[in-house]
């Protein structure tokens, strides 16, 4: 088994990993109000990573239900699903694609795109953690969303402009 930090991460077996949606976890943190917190959870579709050879051209692909919003509270569940927020009708995915793994001395980041309701922005995965064991790999990252980059701006002040995504990916060969 190979655990490794960021800031000393080792990458796994080159090859391409599908990433196993039931296994797998990506959960978001935010306010209402200000003062509320709000966490919930979304629903990986399908996905892969590609481990290459050198850190800088291994990727992520992975496609994000947009309806599996999940808070616990059904009324505002369907009202973030709406028109009002992230219009799962005319947007039923949310999509992420990096465009390449960086290692510093501060630890490990993939840059990428995400696209939501359309829009698609920049976005820094930070990598906390990478496990490989055989033909299986669990990777664990943080992500701050800002959802006024994405045309997302209903309901100013009353919930927050920004959302801190943890991800908990788990992938096989």
């Amino acid at each position: 088994m190979a655990i490794s930090s960021a800031a000393e991460l080792s990458l796994p077996a080159a090859g391409t990993y599908e990433i196993d949606p039931a296994a797998s976890s990506v959960r978001f943190d935010t306010r209402a109000l200000g003062l509320l917190r709000v966490r919930g959870t979304f629903t990986i579709a399908q996905g892969r990573i590609t481990v290459a050879e050198t850190s800088e051209a291994s990727s992520v692909d992975v496609e994000v239900e947009a309806a599996s919003f999940a808070s616990g509270i059904p009324r505002r569940d369907n009202h973030v699903r709406s028109s009002d927020f992230l219009d799962v009708e005319r947007h039923p995915t949310i999509h992420f694609r990096s465009r390449g793994l960086e290692r510093s001395a501060q630890g490990a980041s993939l840059h990428g795109e995400l696209t939501v309701c359309g829009a698609t922005r920049p976005v820094v995965v930070t990598i906390g953690s990478v496990v490989g064991e055989g033909e299986r790999i669990t990777v664990g990252g943080t992500a701050s969303i800002d959802r006024y980059a994405f045309g997302v701006k209903k309901a100013r002040g009353m919930a927050a402009r920004r959302l801190k995504i943890t991800l908990e990916i788990v992938a096989r060969r």
